[in-house]
């Protein structure tokens, strides 16, 4: 890749990594929480102080809180999506920052948790803030969830239609990158379903990053053709529901030397 595509590229990503504000209503509505299961995962026995970075609008953060027992501070530098965490959760200290910069105290944390955000971040400088931020032997803990392929067929044509012309990766199969401070990875899943009604599709879709960057005009065409999925795929014809197959990809990491 030469460089002035390597520029390209970064510009592209800087614009898709700050755009859900754009669109904090359809995110919050749409986009489904974590399972119980994978985030009880990420937590280690005895930890007492979470952080949770980039938290969004609070997906993650809610299912912290529903554990019981954590302190839980919720980053996030997005305005629009901060308040809508607060709004959601008044009791969580939602705070401004940035993963590189999030202006915690040294080592205030046991674990700093990441919820669908940690490949818009800068993995060397957001491991060595996390590395600062966490106690010693603290846990990083990342977390996404990703439509499961090749199990459904109307949902392998749903992700064709919102993936399309998307220069990202959405398996999250391999390892996240991470700097020296970290490691190594230890690593689950957890494979779910979500049920879900046709309105619920359309705003899930809308609500991804690769949408909210298009045109208008563009992001209609896909938009209608998530909504044609109901009237013509012969797995959805008729229905007003359906089961939309998820995968939950969790690692987790201890810090491994000073920061």
């Amino acid at each position: 890749m030469t460089e002035p595509d390597q520029d390209r590229r970064s510009d592209l990503h800087r614009v898709r990594s700050t755009s859900f504000g754009r669109s904090v209503t359809a995110y919050a509505a749409a986009r489904p929480s974590y399972p119980a299961e994978a985030v009880a995962w990420l937590v280690p026995p005895g930890a007492r102080d979470v952080v949770d970075l980039g938290a969004g609008t609070g997906k993650l953060t809610a299912g912290l809180v529903a554990l019981g027992g954590l302190r839980v501070t919720a980053v996030e530098p997005d305005e629009c999506m901060r308040a809508a965490l607060s709004a959601a959760l008044p009791d969580v200290d939602a705070r401004r920052g940035t993963a590189e910069d999030t202006g915690l105290p040294d080592a205030s944390a046991d674990v700093v948790t990441v919820g669908q955000a940690w490949h818009w971040f800068d993995p060397e400088a957001a491991t060595r803030e996390v590395a600062r931020v966490l106690r010693p032997g603290g846990t990083l803990a990342l977390v996404w969830n990703v439509l499961a392929e090749g199990v459904s067929a109307w949902a392998d044509a749903y992700f064709e239609i919102v993936h399309r012309g998307d220069t990202l990766d959405y398996s999250r199969r391999e390892d996240p990158v991470a700097g020296p401070q970290v490691g190594p990875w230890e690593r689950t899943e957890v494979v779910w379903t979500r049920t879900i009604r046709p309105e619920e599709l359309r705003a899930l879709a809308a609500s991804r990053s690769h949408l909210i960057a298009m045109s208008p005009p563009d992001r209609d065409v896909l938009l209608a053709e998530v909504d044609a999925l109901w009237r013509t795929h012969p797995d959805l014809v008729g229905r007003t529901s359906a089961e939309l197959p998820y995968v939950t990809r969790c690692w987790r990491a201890r810090t491994v030397t000073a920061p």
